[in-house]
Order: C-alpha cells, then structure tokens, then sequence
C-alpha cells in the first residue's frame, strides 16, 4: 500500500505532520503530487476550533484543506487527465480510516479525475502561477458571490484575500464599489476601489451590498445603508443564528441573499479571467511556510492579521 505524507487533524488545536496511508487508484483516478496547499481561515479555521456545526460524515481524525495545485504523475485510462498537467485540488477522499474534510493538504492525492480541474499553461506560465492555483477556491467562492447578487455590487464589507477578491472581480466587469474594513494593517492594497472605515461612510443607498465578515451583528448596519429594494448578499461563514429588525428591512423592501458553495462554472470562468489578464491574483499570497512547519503555519493563518493567504510548500516533503 503506497503512502503520503499529510496534514492530521486530530482534534481540535491538535494537529500534525504525518505519513499515513494512501487508497490506490483506478482507472477513472489520477494521481496528483501536489506543490502548494492553500489555509483557509473560514472553513479550517471553524475545524481547527472545533466550531464546525455537525453535518453527515464529520469527525476526526481527518486531513483538512481544499486549496491545492499540483501535477499528475499518474493518470488512469478513464481518468481523462495526462501525466504532467497542472491540476487544481478542491481536496481528496483517499486516507483509508481518516477522514478528508477536506482533504487537500497532502503531499500526494488520488481523486477521480473527473474531481480535477486542468489549468491552461496561460495559467501556470504567469509569474507564481502554480503557487497562486491556491486561490482559486477563493477566487471563484467570491465570482459566485458577485454572480448571485441581483446588481454589481457596490459595498463590499471586509479587505480580506476574499473581500479583495470580490472587490477585483467587480472592477474587471465595470463597477466602483466601496470596501469597508476596521482593521488598519487591511486597508492598503486596494485596486481600482476605495476602502474605508464604515463610519466615515456617510452613503445610505447601496444597491448591493456583499458581506464576507462573517459577522452576523453587523446585518442590521448594512440594511441600514441600502437603498429602497436593495440586497444584502451574505458571502461569509456565520457559525451563530443570524437575526435583524423588522422594520428598516421592511421599509426598504430589503432583500437577503446567501451565497452558497462555488460551482464548477465559478471556477472555470475565473480561471479564464485570470489567465487573460482580466483578474489578477497578485499581492493576495502573503506568508508560505514549507509543509514540515504546518502547526506553525495554521497558527499564523488564523491568528496573525497580516496574513491575507498562508500556503504550505510540499515540494521538499520527504
């Protein structure tokens, strides 16, 4: 039985480097060695705390992570994929007893090739391009927020990688939006966009406004600045029961969106923007650790507010 090295999860806080063992493939399944796995602070941050709400086969130990990229070494006759191409990794079930939730921070994956989305040497050739294949995950959860919003977009609530990313997606299709972020050491980096703390906004008619703070307490805020038949798109992960006050949402014949887990056209769609040129990933990937310093590395992800993207660097795992 072949192995891999990955990252375990234990329990919550409780997590390690380790060898364990790998499912073999099929002929419908590639083999992937991945050279970059992305930390996302919303859904690995809620496993790692242990605040993820129960769902139908959580547990642990499992093997977190659904931002990878890498190249297949090994494509099965059905798998539809060629030895050699750059794949990204929107994670993996292939740990025998341990669970993959979700399964992408390893140094080796089996999935079904079908899972895997090729990336176009117009991708993979930018400067850093493999490496910002992390993102994708990202980049498309926020062009189906942008998607699913009634009308562009034109506040956007929070300045991180998600936030930025919602917010350069908005200026690519012609829009000027608005970005509001508290945390000083976030309001630099912005392309095309204002970002402001929300109380030197005076503005109280937003058509669209998208919220990726996960913060439910601000709902009644953001109704607060839309205008008559405006929408509040709410692209975060809010862990706590969401409430608002009736009346301003009534007056405005407010409308409440939810923007849901990205879809395959999300991410096809981004990936052509930026191997176009259209959308750019630059300045996003702020701190790499290599995978052998993986506590570190989540540590740094969910407590450090520097850090925009951690990505772990598999390429010299033994």
């Amino acid at each position: 039985m072949s192995s891999t090295r990955a990252v375990v999860l234990h329990e919550p806080e409780r997590l390690s480097l380790e060898t364990i063992a790998l499912d073999p493939a099929g002929p419908e399944d590639a083999v992937v060695e991945v050279a970059f796995s992305g930390i996302s602070t919303g859904t690995e941050r809620l496993l790692y705390t242990g605040r993820m709400p129960a769902f139908p086969g959580m547990g642990y130990p499992l093997v977190p992570g659904y931002e990878s990229v890498g190249r297949v070494v090994d494509a099965g006759s059905h798998s539809g994929l060629s030895v050699g191409q750059g794949v990204y990794v929107p994670g993996a079930r292939c740990y025998g007893e341990i669970r993959g939730l979700f399964g992408g921070a390893a140094a080796r994956i089996v999935s079904p090739g079908a899972r895997l989305a090729p990336l176009p040497d117009a991708f993979l050739d930018r400067p850093d391009g493999l490496a910002q294949g992390t993102l994708l995950a990202l980049a498309a959860t926020a062009w189906h927020a942008v998607e699913i919003a009634g009308e562009t977009p034109d506040l956007i609530v929070g300045h991180g990688a998600l936030g930025r990313l919602i917010a350069r997606i908005v200026v690519a299709k012609g829009g000027a939006p608005t970005v509001w972020e508290t945390n000083p050491a976030r309001m630099d980096g912005a392309l095309g966009y204002r970002v402001v703390a929300s109380a030197d906004d005076p503005r109280r008619d937003y058509r669209a406004v998208v919220d990726v703070s996960g913060d439910g307490r601000l709902l009644d805020t953001l109704i607060s600045r839309l205008a008559p038949r405006g929408e509040v798109v709410l692209a975060g992960f809010y862990s706590e029961p969401l409430s608002f006050s009736f009346p301003p949402a009534f007056m405005r014949e407010a409308h409440i969106r939810i923007a849901a887990e990205w879809q395959r056209a999300d991410l096809d769609a981004t990936v052509s923007a930026v191997a176009s040129g259209a959308l750019s990933l630059d300045g996003l990937i702020t701190h790499r650790e290599v995978a052998e310093d993986a506590a570190r590395a989540y540590r740094t992800a969910f407590e450090d507010p520097s850090c925009l993207k951690m990505i772990l660097d598999w390429r010299r795992t033994a």
